[in-house]
């Protein structure tokens, strides 16, 4: 067995969402929706899939850290995740454990538990055993760039879906047009729908402390990266001046933040991202480690990933949605009265389509 689980050789695609026009939020305009998918093939035939989503930043830069790591785990046994992480932690250390390597490094890490799942002939999730079958699930977007229109437009679809609960970014010019925005989304949902709102990090102190009190009668569920993410006594002043939940942990490459955060008690919800924090192993350390201090997981955007692991840990509460790469791959989500369903095939139960791929060459 153990020779027939080795991997023999990797390929790396592009893959390209539609975007009828370039989206911003308060820190970033997002020109591209595109996505690279590493696919390792092992000796015995299964290949296992992973996908991060890049947009348009640094095509170059995150190509060669895959190009640079990817030839260093031929060999190994695809059930030896702790072993390649460690290895290449171990080699991307002189230019730094955090930044573009890890996204690479995360990515092999998802693609091994892939092929490990479907060797097994199990999906991903329950190798960790099952806390719950279903999760709560929001739709994301909002963006600051939409018409008054597209918006009433997304969040009303959303809830036509039967999403209970819908994000939009806030973090304009003037906090008061934030205002005005939630208010529109708060009539067009109505009372029932939670409403949360993400600054991607674009807000100040003062207009976040601003924007939090006047939106305290919307009844906005959190608030979610509302300065910089290292901007630690901010979080604590902004918690202890309105009361407001705070979200975050997207931005993290580890616990750092989220300690620095339990410690002032200025984290309400952790919100690892999976590709960042470095994969599987990395993301349910965290989630213990949030859970030691009863705080609830709810991470950011890979559903069709996070799915299955929080529904095998105690304190994962909910997904992000958005609907980008359903037209691309061959199993979307099941998503049904507010919940999501893990996928039910082996290892993450789903594969992009060959079709929309474009390889990248090495």
């Amino acid at each position: 067995m153990s020779s027939s689980i080795k991997i023999r050789d990797f390929k790396l695609y592009k893959a390209v969402a539609q975007l009828k026009k370039p989206i911003a939020d308060a820190t970033h305009t997002l020109d591209e929706i595109s996505f690279l998918v590493l696919r390792l093939q092992l000796e015995n035939g299964i290949v296992g899939e992973s996908y991060l989503l890049s947009f348009q930043y640094s095509p170059n830069a995150i190509q060669g850290a895959f190009k640079d790591l990817l030839p260093l785990v031929k060999g190994y046994s695809v059930n030896e995740t702790g072993k390649v992480f460690s290895m290449l932690d171990g080699v991307s250390e002189y230019f730094g454990n955090t930044g573009i390597n890890r996204w690479a490094q995360a990515a092999i890490n998802v693609a091994m538990w892939d092929a490990w799942g479907k060797y097994l002939n199990q999906p991903v999730g329950k190798l960790f055993g099952t806390n719950r079958d279903k999760c709560a699930i929001y739709g994301s977007g909002g963006w600051i760039s939409y018409t008054i229109d597209e918006l009433v437009a997304e969040v009303s679809d959303y809830v036509s879906r039967g999403f209970p609960a819908v994000k939009i970014k806030v973090g304009s010019p003037d906090w008061r047009t934030d205002v005005e925005r939630l208010k529109i989304v708060r009539n067009a949902v109505g009372n029932k729908v939670n409403i949360m709102m993400d600054a991607n990090q674009g807000m100040t102190l003062p207009s976040a402390i601003q924007l939090a009190r006047a939106a305290r009668d919307l009844d906005i569920f959190w608030f979610e990266e509302p300065v910089h993410h290292q901007d630690f006594d901010s979080y604590q002043a902004l918690k202890q001046q309105t009361g407001i939940s705070l979200a975050m942990g997207e931005r993290e490459y580890d616990t750092l933040a989220l300690c620095q955060l339990l410690e002032r008690k200025a984290i309400d919800i952790w919100q690892p991202d999976l590709l960042r924090i470095g994969g599987v192993e990395a993301w349910r350390d965290s989630a213990a480690l949030a859970g030691s201090y009863h705080v609830p997981v709810l991470p950011h955007y890979y559903k069709d990933y996070d799915v299955p692991l929080v529904c095998s840990v105690p304190n994962g509460i909910g997904v992000e949605s958005f609907d980008w790469i359903d037209p691309l791959i061959d199993n979307p989500m099941v998503i049904k009265d507010g919940f999501a369903y893990p996928h039910e095939g082996p290892g993450w139960g789903f594969n992009f389509i060959d079709d929309r791929l474009t390889e990248i060459a090495f």
